[in-house]
């Protein structure tokens, strides 16, 4: 079952934020018609590449009371104790800060963490060093997220522009009531995304673990303070 998971991953239709790539990966393909071989090879690979890279499967989020799940598929880089993003109001109490790194090979569509309404969003212009490097969270290109929760806690999610990224996707609003594992933007090439946890929620993940964005469980409110 898990190979033919992994199989209908990689055939998954794309993002809509793929398509123009995949179009233009066509167009030069056709125009190698006309000039040469070598162009429908380099879109013939492009096409494929960006077939691969937007992908988006679909994702079945598990259904156990007060968990927060992955925002994002990719390795956890960096779990720390630090106040959120300053500008999106939320307080400057130290939560836990857990960081998941996406190479180019991941799945690079967002998805909400757990039930929630969006609050604020506040983009950050930037700079575009690696986002496997832990000052990433704070000097990079980045659109960050408060969501707030039923009962009352907020929480965050940051999508961070990496070395080559060049775009940051969001396609949810200040005030829209999200449902978690749902999709909610994608960032185009390799990129970071934080999860900000609400105080007093602990991590369940170590760095190095990987995540599957909307599936695997990353923390959980404590059974009484389940919204």
């Amino acid at each position: 079952m898990s190979l033919m998971n992994d199989i209908s991953s990689v055939f998954s239709p794309p993002h809509p934020a793929g398509r123009p790539f995949v179009a233009g990966g066509v167009v030069v393909m056709a125009i190698g018609l006309f000039f040469g071989t070598w162009l429908i090879w380099l879109g013939g690979l492009f096409t494929l590449f960006c077939l691969y890279f937007f992908r988006d499967p679909e994702r079945i989020p598990p259904t156990r009371p007060g968990a927060f799940l992955a925002p994002a598929d990719g390795r956890v880089v960096a779990i720390a104790s630090v106040p959120p993003p300053v500008e999106l109001e939320i307080g400057d109490t130290p939560v836990w800060r857990v960081s998941i790194f996406l190479s180019v090979l991941n799945v690079h569509v967002n998805r909400v963490p757990m039930d929630a309404t969006v609050t604020r969003i506040a983009y950050h212009h930037g700079a575009f060093v690696s986002a496997s490097l832990d000052k990433a969270s704070d000097q990079n290109e980045r659109n960050a997220i408060a969501m707030r929760l039923a009962d009352g806690r907020a929480y965050a999610v940051v999508q961070i522009a990496g070395l080559i990224a060049r775009r940051i996707l969001c396609g949810i609003h200040e005030g829209q009531a999200v449902i978690g594992g749902d999709r909610f933007g994608i960032i185009r090439f390799g990129s970071r995304t934080d999860l900000y946890l609400p105080a007093g929620v602990q991590p369940l993940v170590v760095v190095g673990q990987t995540m599957i964005g909307g599936e695997t469980v990353m923390a959980e409110c404590a059974p009484a303070d389940t919204p």
